[in-house]
């Protein structure tokens, strides 16, 4: 059963004070905390096992590869994969999506039609400009609902007037919270013979996605957002569409020989992992996914969806308070602006009572130009917190609210 008390322990930085204040962390949809475990399973491989993997014939490397390769085995798996080939550890989701864009320009051609959700992080924008600059290529946004969640039956409308190749849309909205139709998106996708292209980035930490049963072609995930270290991802992809794409970067253990009259690539999933891989945070990546799976990660989602609840329902009901979006499924974030107050300024002052939210556009402009804003504050809770830390920061809020406004 989940035991909210216990796994709070596991989180050594949750007893810290700012300002003299308890901290209360509501900005996990930009990185969450990590638990004791973790730590230790990273601190434990530079202690006892510290060597580069694959080549090497010492016992050191042996086990440095056996954890690291045991580690893309258990990735795999959480999210319902069972062929380690196509797991491909990256540096995050944003390589993951630049990688795919950048494989898939040999599979597209002027004048064909990408399909980006309005609402995407730059990660899933930029890399399809990008293409559009060197190809030809075509970026046109896929719509926001009323809702705040992406318009469907505006992408099926787009479908039936362009020559869509690509569907690229995130899971969840990292700045408004809304939970989109992603299963909609891919079969779409299937039915348009396009590729779908989903960020889980801020899916992942907050619900069990099994990617074998949304039969998306491609899914990026980043471990800092699931308890796990910064600087390590997964793409979670096809065999059949891996093993068409080409190599991205050069180097290490993509390579199968080479030579001047001509070079071979290393097999997947090592064909797109070039250079000395994050061997120490893919330990711990796995490590995460253990801890969450041994705290009953359900029950935590279960109690997760309860604390945003209320979150939620106590910001739509303030007067003074403007949240960014209404969707019918929200998932962790609580965009926000004090009507007339600069969301900076909000941020600021709520520090300053230990209150840890974000502020600014959270890497997803297109967003706040289509709300008309420059920016908002993003409160963003997870599993580990709390009903009375939600009541906390209301309570720390209302008095932000009232020096900035009264």
């Amino acid at each position: 059963m989940f035991d909210l008390a216990r796994v709070r322990s596991d989180f050594p930085i949750l007893a810290r004070e700012v300002h003299g204040q308890p901290l209360v962390y509501f900005d996990n949809a930009a990185t969450s905390q990590k638990p004791t475990r973790v730590i230790e399973s990273i601190s434990d491989y530079y202690d006892r096992y510290n060597s580069n993997v694959h080549r090497g014939v010492h016992t050191l490397s042996g086990e440095a590869t056996d954890a690291y390769e045991g580690a893309r085995v258990r990735i795999g798996r959480w999210f319902g994969v069972e062929d380690p080939g196509e797991v491909i550890l990256l540096r995050g989701a944003t390589e993951a999506l630049n990688l795919v864009a950048n494989t898939l320009v040999d599979s597209l051609k002027p004048g064909d039609v990408i399909l980006v959700g309005e609402t995407e992080h730059h990660a899933n924008i930029v890399p399809w400009q990008q293409l559009e600059a060197r190809i030809g290529v075509r970026v046109i946004p896929i719509p926001v609902d009323p809702s705040g969640a992406l318009s469907l039956e505006s992408a099926k409308t787009l479908c039936s007037e362009h020559p869509v190749a690509v569907i690229a849309v995130g899971h969840v909205s990292n700045a408004i919270g809304a939970l989109n139709d992603v299963q909609g998106f891919v079969t779409l996708a299937q039915e348009n013979q396009a590729y779908s292209v989903i960020d889980g980035a801020q899916a992942a930490p907050h619900m069990m996605v099994n990617v074998k049963e949304l039969n998306a072609d491609f899914y990026a995930v980043s471990a800092h957002k699931c308890c796990g270290p910064t600087g390590i991802g997964v793409l979670l992809g096809r065999r059949d569409l891996l093993e068409r794409l080409p190599p991205w970067q050069g180097g290490g253990d993509m390579i199968d020989r080479v030579s001047f009259s001509g070079t071979t690539y290393n097999e997947l999933p090592w064909k797109f992992e070039a250079g000395t891989p994050n061997i120490a945070d893919t330990i711990g990546f796995a490590t995460a996914l253990d801890y969450l799976e041994s705290i009953d990660f359900k029950g935590a989602v279960e109690h997760e969806h309860r604390v945003h609840s209320h979150l939620t329902e106590a910001m739509l009901s303030r007067d003074k308070v403007d949240v960014l979006g209404h969707p019918n499924h929200w998932v962790s974030v609580c965009s926000f602006n004090v009507k007339g107050a600069h969301p900076t300024d909000v941020g600021t002052l709520l520090d300053q009572l230990g209150i840890a939210v974000r502020t600014g556009h959270h890497c997803a402009m297109p967003t706040m130009e289509h709300f008309g804003l420059p920016g908002t504050a993003r409160a963003s809770v997870a599993f580990y917190n709390s009903i009375e830390e939600v009541d906390h920061f209301l309570e720390a809020l209302d008095r932000v609210i009232g020096m900035l406004t009264d």
